[in-house]
């Protein structure tokens, strides 16, 4: 015989759920060049190196040499043009210049269009998390619903929980609103 509902399972597994789609936010926000260097910039970029895609930082060291420069330390000789290239063709606007086995990136400022460029992108980012968030919701939902439909949970447990999920929910969208309300601010900073 299966086990009771337990809804702070449920509850744990939803949250757990919806950590995951904000720190995937954050991650993609982290990838949004502001005005200041940051290594971050550079994560999400993969590069071609020894038959597979790889990510930088697994082939060099990204570090911040001045206020708009950061420093790639490629690990291998060999593959630093391919580095070279990848940051390059990542879409962000920079123009890498290997020295050996160090490539310099310097970061030309944004000009205005770029920053709502920015922003928007930004902005898509956080509505693809509220819609993750709200998918969470719709399986804890279905989840309730199938509990009361089985006879397992009354109508008022399936009422008293289906209004935790919904305010777990709005407290979770609320904080991808002030992440990007964040990201907005630093994105707009001259």
């Amino acid at each position: 015989m299966a086990a009771p509902p337990n809804f702070p399972d449920l509850r744990k597994d939803l949250v757990r759920r919806m950590d995951g789609a904000l720190e995937t936010l954050r991650k993609e926000f982290s990838g949004l060049r502001t005005g200041r260097a940051s290594p971050a910039l550079l994560e999400p970029i993969r590069v071609e190196a020894y038959g597979t895609n790889q990510p930088l930082n697994q082939v060099a060291n990204i570090s911040v040499a001045g206020p708009g420069l950061l420093s790639v330390q490629v690990f291998d000789r060999t593959i630093t043009k391919q580095v070279e290239v990848a940051i390059r063709d990542a879409n962000l606007g920079l123009n890498p210049q290997a020295e050996g086995q160090v490539i310099r990136v310097p970061l030309p400022p944004l000009t205005q269009e770029r920053r709502n460029d920015l922003a928007k992108q930004a902005a898509k980012y956080s509505e693809a998390t509220k819609v993750a968030v709200r998918g969470v919701r719709r399986d804890g939902m279905e989840t309730i619903k199938g509990w009361e439909t089985k006879s397992e949970i009354s109508k008022d447990d399936a009422k008293r929980w289906s209004d935790d999920v919904q305010k777990l929910t709005d407290e979770y969208v609320k904080k991808v609103d002030v992440a990007l309300a964040e990201k907005e601010k630093d994105i707009k900073a001259v």
